[in-house]
């Protein structure tokens, strides 16, 4: 190891708290998603870590600043599976076409787990304080990232100069919303494809006559055709 490697990296008791404080952000990941920001408890986190009390809450200091570790975790989580991908597409409907279909893939990966970010507003909607600001801080960021996306197809001629990018997201956040709901609480069959025929269908009422033609609707898949009984 050279000495320009050896300073870069924190010192090794530094380097162990990071990653014990690492495994218990992942451990309350997994109880948030299932059971909600709170449902989050040291005494919980202790026993599914194998830790100490004491050991758990020398990390975080109190409860509340643990549920925001976990609200901010799930973002980094979500900026990287779900924003940057989609960034790395052109300019205009093929970006913000990625961000919706991983939006969307993200969603049906946590139909069973659950997405902080909506079982969040659900808990602390009407609880002002900071685990609130933060889950609304993360959300709003998300929000005018897609908002960003939609001006941008306006500004390179995908989308007609009328469209309100404020409208347009507001639309597509409902349909996540939509697919979250009949995923996950109904269990409708087809929930998928409903939200990307939704999204398709937006976009037709904005596109520009020059813009691209929208994608076909995917086929449905043989359980989306089957009537529930």
């Amino acid at each position: 190891m050279n000495d320009a490697t050896a300073l870069r990296r924190p010192p090794r008791p530094l380097q162990k708290g990071l990653q014990t404080r690492a495994t218990i952000i992942e451990a309350a990941l997994g109880l948030a998603a299932n059971k909600g920001l709170e449902g989050l408890s040291i005494g919980l986190l202790a026993e599914v870590t194998g830790m100490s009390k004491s050991g758990v809450f020398a990390h975080f200091g109190s409860r509340e600043e643990l549920q925001i570790s976990v609200i901010r975790d799930y973002h980094v989580k979500f900026e990287e599976e779900v924003f940057l991908p989609a960034i790395r597409e052109p300019r205009g409907l093929p970006r913000l076409r990625a961000m919706f279909e991983r939006w969307v893939r993200r969603v049906s990966f946590e139909i069973d787990s659950g997405c902080i970010y909506i079982s969040g507003a659900v808990e602390f909607d009407d609880r002002p304080g900071p685990v609130r600001d933060a889950l609304a801080t993360m959300v709003q960021t998300w929000q005018d990232a897609l908002t960003r996306s939609i001006q941008l197809a306006i500004d390179v001629g995908h989308l007609t100069g009328e469209t309100s990018p404020e409208q347009l997201m507001f639309e597509i956040h409902g349909l996540i919303l939509a697919l979250h709901h009949d995923a996950r609480f109904l269990r409708n069959p087809g929930s998928v494809e409903r939200a990307r025929l939704g999204f398709e269908r937006l976009l037709a009422h904005s596109l520009a006559a020059s813009g691209p033609a929208p994608e076909a609707a995917p086929a449905r898949s043989k359980e989306a055709r089957t009537p529930r009984r």
